[in-house]
């Protein structure tokens, strides 16, 4: 469930940027760093998305020094879509980017570099999302009616995944492509229900007014994979460990803090984005902060071996993968010796 929102020019204009950043992979700054280890090191970090409440962790760490302190000078850059991400990640331009677990793992299987080093969100942020008003109970009442998709594959394996476990056929489903404007397209009675980020579209929605039901995909027949990691290279993680480890460390100390103080991190990450709307955010944070935390026997970040396997069956089921991928070829945790 990639998000998109700009043309493919900006890609080459993004990529410039990253370049100039010199958080490229420079041979010359990396021998700088090593000779001298007080300085921090130029990172970037390219976001999945614009900036939001699923960040706050991270700028938690920004404004708490926890980057600078493990030797990372932070540059985080705002994407054009999750493609982008991917692409710029696996191509070297920038050391680490957050995408959809499931956008990680397909790139993986499409012969990508990419590894999994951080689960930021422990379950899926995506599934269907309806009016409460229109009193749906189950994805089953939406037989012989409409549903919004983005146009993303994975938006039909998720419609087609919740309706089956709803007991019903895709086939009794239409499906109208609205982009990503499934909340307008909703309002307006175009639809009856839509495939969109639950804590962000649906939390929207309700701030604005509209109050939701919402089906989880975990909640409807998928996997409870992570919905948010952090992801390198395997190049990365050969070169240089200790800079992974030291990225995770100050991330996860981030977001231990978010879910101390939610408050200050949601002070701070306004303070470093003073666009975002604060009752959105806010609102939008506190749907985050149970996906952020573990829970039992599952340490904040740990990318969880069995969501692994359940996600590649899931993904093979539904046509998104030809191959299976393991749960070590997806992700590791590298702060485990």
């Amino acid at each position: 469930m990639g998000k998109t929102h700009a043309g493919a020019c900006v890609l080459i204009c993004l990529c410039s940027a990253l370049l100039a950043l010199s958080a490229c992979g420079s041979s010359t700054k990396r021998s700088a760093a090593a000779a001298n280890p007080g300085r921090a090191r130029a990172v970037t970090l390219i976001l999945d998305f614009t900036p939001n409440a699923v960040h706050a962790g991270i700028y938690r760490a920004l404004a708490a020094g926890y980057y600078r302190a493990a030797g990372i000078d932070l540059r985080i850059v705002q994407p054009t879509s999750t493609q982008e991400t991917l692409a710029l990640i696996d191509a070297g331009k920038a050391q680490f980017g957050l995408a959809d677990g499931s956008d990680v793992a397909a790139l993986i299987a499409r012969g990508g570099d990419a590894q999994a080093v951080m689960a930021i969100a422990q379950r899926p942020l995506g599934g269907l999302i309806a009016l409460r008003s229109e009193h749906l109970r189950s994805p089953a009442a939406l037989a012989g009616r409409t549903v919004g998709v983005t146009g993303v594959p994975s938006d039909l394996a998720v419609l087609d995944t919740e309706l089956r476990a709803a007991g019903v056929s895709p086939a009794r489903v239409r499906v109208a492509d609205v982009g990503f404007d499934g909340a307008q397209a909703l309002l307006a009675g175009r639809i009856a229900a839509f495939t969109g980020f639950i804590p962000d579209d649906g939390v929207a929605l309700q701030v604005s007014g509209h109050p939701i039901e919402a089906f989880a995909l975990d909640g409807w027949g998928g996997p409870s994979y992570p919905g948010l990691v952090a992801f390198t290279t395997r190049r990365l993680l050969g070169s240089d460990p200790a800079l992974v480890r030291a990225f995770v460390a100050a991330t996860a100390h981030g977001y231990e803090d978010t879910l101390a103080d939610p408050q200050r991190s949601l002070a701070e990450l306004q303070a470093a984005n003073p666009s975002l709307p604060r009752a959105l955010t806010a609102a939008s944070l506190r749907a985050y902060l149970p996906l952020f935390a573990g829970g039992q026997r599952v340490a904040l970040g740990m990318i969880r071996a069995g969501a692994v396997r359940a996600l590649s069956r899931w993904m093979l089921a539904s046509g998104l993968i030809s191959t299976a991928i393991s749960p070590q070829r997806y992700g590791e945790d590298p702060l485990q010796p």
